[in-house]
C-alpha cells in the first residue's frame, strides 16, 4: 500500500515541479501573510492541487498544509508547496518542494523535489531514502572534521533562540544558512552536510514532516531540538536533523543554553 501512496506522492512532486518551474521566471505575485513570511501564486496553485487530488484519490485522508489544509484523519499529507519563498520570490534557485505522509502522528513516507536540479529525494519507512532512484546515506563526518558543514536557520520571531549553541557549535563546524530548511536537510540525507538545525515551532511540521523519515532511512536521525520524538501531524518542538554521529553533541549543546518550554 506504501508504494501506491508513494507514486501519488511522486505524481503531485511532478506537477510541483511544473508549477514551481512556470512562475519562477515570471512575475510570481508575492504576497505577505501576518508572520511578514512571502506566499507566491505557484505556493496555493501547489497546495491547491495537492488538496484537490487528495479529495479525488484518499477523500478519507486529510492534508495539512503550509498554505491551506483539509479535512480531519490519522491519515495526513503534511506538505510545504514552496519551501525558501523568500528565495523563489527573488528567482534565487535553492527552494524545494515538500511531502509526506503521516500516520497516527509518524512520517511513514516523505519525498523532496528540486525542480532546479531536477533532483527527487523519497524514502518509505522501512525502505531505505533515494535520490533519483539511487540509493542514499548520510555522512560519517564528525563536527571537527575540516569536511564538516551544518545549516542553521533563524529568524528574529523563533520561539528559541539557538545563538549561544551555535556559536559554541561554531567553534568545530561551518555553519550556512541555504535559504530553505527543507533543502538543507536533504543535504543532510545525501551527505554534503552532517547537521542542520531549526528553531520553527508553529505549524512548522509542514517543512521536518518529510526530512524525518528520509534523513532515517539514510541512516541519519531526527530529533526535535532537545533529543526528543515528537509527532508530525501537529506543530513540532523545533528539529535537529544530522548524520546520527554528530547527534548528541547537537542536543547537548542547545540544552546547555536553553529550556525545554515543554518541561516548564
Amino acid at each position: 500500500m506504501y508504494q501506491e501512496y508513494m507514486e501519488f506522492a511522486k505524481e503531485i512532486a511532478s506537477k510541483a515541479k511544473e508549477i514551481m518551474l512556470k512562475y519562477f521566471k515570471e512575475d510570481n505575485k508575492s504576497s505577505y501573510k501576518g508572520d511578514k513570511t512571502i506566499v507566491t501564486i505557484a505556493d496555493k496553485e501547489i497546495n491547491e492541487y495537492l488538496i484537490e487530488r487528495v479529495k479525488e484519490k484518499y477523500p478519507e485522508h486529510s492534508v495539512d498544509g503550509e498554505e491551506d489544509q483539509f479535512g480531519e484523519s490519522k491519515c495526513v499529507w503534511v506538505c510545504d508547496p514552496i519551501d525558501g519563498t523568500a528565495m523563489y520570490a527573488r528567482h534565487i534557485p535553492v527552494s524545494v518542494f515538500s511531502l509526506a505522509l503521516v500516520i497516527d502522528g509518524e512520517s511513514v513516507l516523505g519525498i523532496v523535489m528540486d525542480p532546479f536540479t531536477d533532483s527527487l529525494y523519497s524514502a518509505i519507512k522501512g525502505e531505505g531514502a533515494y535520490l533519483n532512484d539511487e540509493a542514499m546515506h548520510v555522512s560519517d563526518i564528525l563536527l571537527d572534521d575540516m569536511r564538516s558543514v551544518s545549516n542553521l536557520d533563524m529568524w528574529p520571531e523563533a520561539e528559541y533562540n539557538v545563538y549561544d549553541s551555535i556559536k559554541e557549535l561554531g567553534k568545530k563546524t561551518y555553519f550556512v544558512g541555504v535559504g530553505s530548511v527543507i533543502r538543507a536537510s536533504m543535504c543532510v540525507a545525501s551527505g554534503e552536510f552532517n547537521l542542520a538545525i531549526f528553531p520553527g515551532t508553529k505549524h512548522k511540521n509542514c517543512d521536518i514532516a518529510a526530512a524525518k523519515v528520509i534523513i532515517e532511512e539514510a541512516g541519519g536521525k531526527v530529533t526535535d531540538l532537545f533529543g526528543n520524538e515528537q509527532r508530525y501531524d501537529e506543530s513540532i518542538n523545533g528539529a535537529i536533523m544530522s548524520n546520527g554521529i554528530v547527534h548528541q553533541e547537537a542536543v547537548d549543546a542547545i540544552k546547555k543554553y536553553l529550556k525545554n518550554k515543554k518541561d516548564l
